[in-house]
């Protein structure tokens, strides 16, 4: 008779439960939508499609491939867009914006991966089908991996070196199984990848930059090309994803322009005099005095400010480890405690924002405030020692000035701490054990970031440390810090609440010297390498939360950005033509799920 182990017996059981056909997946926990859901609850099922809209962005394009390196600050908007819609080209899964990190059905109508995610197969949907009628293929998204792999840039090109095998299944799946240098999140991310269609592809000739409009599976096609101006897209009238649940409520205009600007000044005219429909509105100065305008005044265009429930990210000046001088950690906390928060919350924005003390702020995730309690401790083992004691007990706060712009209280601490590293005034300057003077250049990429950097210039110099202040075009911005060519610069790092690979690009030692990575302070640290490998590993809510937290800690102890502020809102003033869901998802309004109000 055959024997077989009660572990085998219930390892056995759970893979093939686990191997079920799902409708959906979660990072953590399970999907909130069964598999009946009829559309994502932060649309109008029953709006009418129809109408037009004009979006507005600063800057321009000579290409419409998105995958390719040539494509990094010049590919035309919309064709694979977080904030419009990937209009042209689509993924095998599509994300839920009311959900941490759960993907629901799209090219792949369902998903089969096991308990421990050493897998993931993509069923695809037999009505999935591209503009000229093919229908989409296993072949298309294999050919799909290796194009990306061979011809791509980061991210896409690095996929396949996560599997150990690519395998056709059946007629219509495609399954990966990993290797050992996957982690949970893998098949997650995986199920965001685009598809593209073999039949129209010429591998030679896919990494040049081309304006030729390509055929992909999404609900629109390129009308017109105005290089460098304009595209407008067009509906598919036999789109074939327009009744799948994941896709009802969306992509509701029948035509879609995007105009480009040299200045953002440009774009807000343009919106005033109606050429533009929605503006997104970033600045509370500008916000709250720039909307005088007639169109305001009858109701022609409208205010709206929506509530997300995300964490506030890192805004922030960075500075570059990678220079010499900002390899000590104690100089770093101390040119930290200098800026004057108040003073540049008073009097460059009427008081609209709240200073930042954390990465994942106004979330769980986030260790402000919160002692670590004994589950962390114990994921962070010796790591704890490494963490400053008031960060780690959850008591550390940023002080906060008397608004003068000149606190003594608060410019003595700094000091102190800066004596700590090594550094002192002499003769009015702040120079090291050798009598080298402190000095460092703050690159910035506009107006508003120009008016923070003199802030902080100002109280500096109070200190004896000269800095001067450098502001370049985009173009110089994005060929400088490809290749880390700063000291100090103003980045913002956005965060969600299902953190995970980004944080690789972010902080990871392997990211530090790779070119047009994402990884702005050059930070390579062992400890921070086993906070990313704890939050990517984890398995239930406890230890993720638990992970981020610790992540969160290390990151603040190493003091690589001088923290400044956030606001716990989204503006966006539109004309009275463009209407939206009454419901905000979590991650807050949602641009593809709005339409055109004189269609309905």
């Amino acid at each position: 008779m055959l024997r077989i182990a009660l572990p085998a017996v219930f390892a056995l059981i759970c893979t093939a439960a686990a191997a079920e056909p799902l409708h959906g997946i979660a990072m953590h926990g399970q999907p909130a939508l069964p598999a009946d859901y009829k559309s994502f609850p932060y649309v109008n099922p029953d709006v009418k499609k129809g109408g037009h809209i004009t979006y507005g962005v600063v800057g321009t394009f000579d290409n419409l491939n998105p995958f390719i390196l040539k494509s990094m600050r010049t590919t035309a908007r919309g064709m694979w867009d977080p904030d419009y819609g990937n209009l042209v080209y689509e993924s095998l899964l599509q994300r839920s914006r009311d959900e941490p990190f759960t993907l629901y059905g799209l090219l792949a109508e369902s998903v089969e991966w096991d308990d421990n995610r050493t897998f993931i197969q993509f069923n695809l949907n037999p009505k999935a089908k591209w503009a000229d009628g093919q229908p989409v293929t296993a072949e298309d998204v294999m050919f799909t991996f290796e194009l990306l792999r061979d011809k791509g840039r980061v991210p896409f090109s690095t996929r396949l070196n996560l599997v150990s095998k690519m395998e056709k299944v059946g007629e219509r799946g495609v399954r990966f199984t990993f290797n050992d240098k996957a982690d949970r999140e893998t098949p997650m991310v995986f199920g965001l990848m685009p598809v593209l269609p073999k039949h129209l592809i010429d591998p030679e000739t896919f990494d040049r930059s081309s304006l030729t409009p390509p055929v992909g599976s999404g609900p629109y096609k390129i009308k017109t090309v105005k290089p460098g101006e304009s595209i407008t897209f067009e509906r598919d009238p036999n789109y074939w994803g327009k009744d799948i649940p994941s896709k009802v409520g969306m992509d509701n205009y029948d035509r879609i322009t995007v105009q480009y600007f040299l200045q953002d000044t440009t774009l807000f005219e343009a919106f005033k005099k109606g050429d533009v429909d929605v503006y997104p509105d970033g600045s509370p100065g500008h916000w709250a005095t720039a909307y005088n305008f007639p169109a305001v005044s009858s109701g022609a265009v409208i205010k709206d400010t929506f509530q997300p429930q995300l964490p506030s990210g890192m805004f922030g000046f960075v500075f570059n480890t990678r220079r010499p001088i900002f390899q000590n950690v104690k100089l770093r906390e101390g040119l930290s405690l200098v800026f004057d928060f108040e003073w540049a919350n008073k009097n460059l924005f009427s008081g609209a924002y709240k200073r930042t003390e954390s990465f994942w702020q106004n979330s769980e995730l986030s260790s402000f405030g919160v002692p670590a309690d004994a589950h962390e401790l114990a994921m962070l083992g010796p790591l704890k020692d490494k963490i400053d004691p008031e960060i780690l007990d959850g008591t550390y706060k940023l002080p906060v000035t008397d608004g003068s712009g000149r606190d003594r209280k608060v410019l003595k601490q700094a000091v102190d701490v800066l004596k700590e590293a090594g550094y002192s005034i002499k003769n009015g300057k702040m120079t090291d054990a050798k009598g080298k003077a402190l000095a460092f250049e703050i690159m910035t990429q506009n107006a508003d970031q120009e008016k923070l950097a003199i802030a902080y210039q100002r109280s500096l110099q109070t200190l004896g440390i000269t800095t001067s202040i450098r502001t370049v075009d985009d173009s110089q911005y994005q060929s400088r810090t490809n290749s880390f060519d700063y000291d100090v610069i103003v980045k913002s790092y956005v965060s969600s609440l299902s953190p995970g690979n980004e944080q690789l690009s972010y902080w990871a030692s392997a990211s530090r010297d790779r070119e047009g990575s994402s990884n702005f302070a050059g930070v390579a640290d062992p400890d921070v390498d086993t906070a990313i490998k704890h939050l990517l590993t984890a398995r239930s809510d406890e230890d993720f939360t638990a992970a981020v937290r610790s992540h969160d800690r290390l990151l603040l102890s190493g003091h690589y950005v001088l923290p400044l502020y956030h606001i716990d809102q989204q503006w966006i003033a539109r004309s009275k033509r463009i209407g939206h869901p009454d419901k905000v998802p979590l991650y807050g309004y949602q641009l593809p799920a709005w339409w055109d109000q004189s269609a309905q």
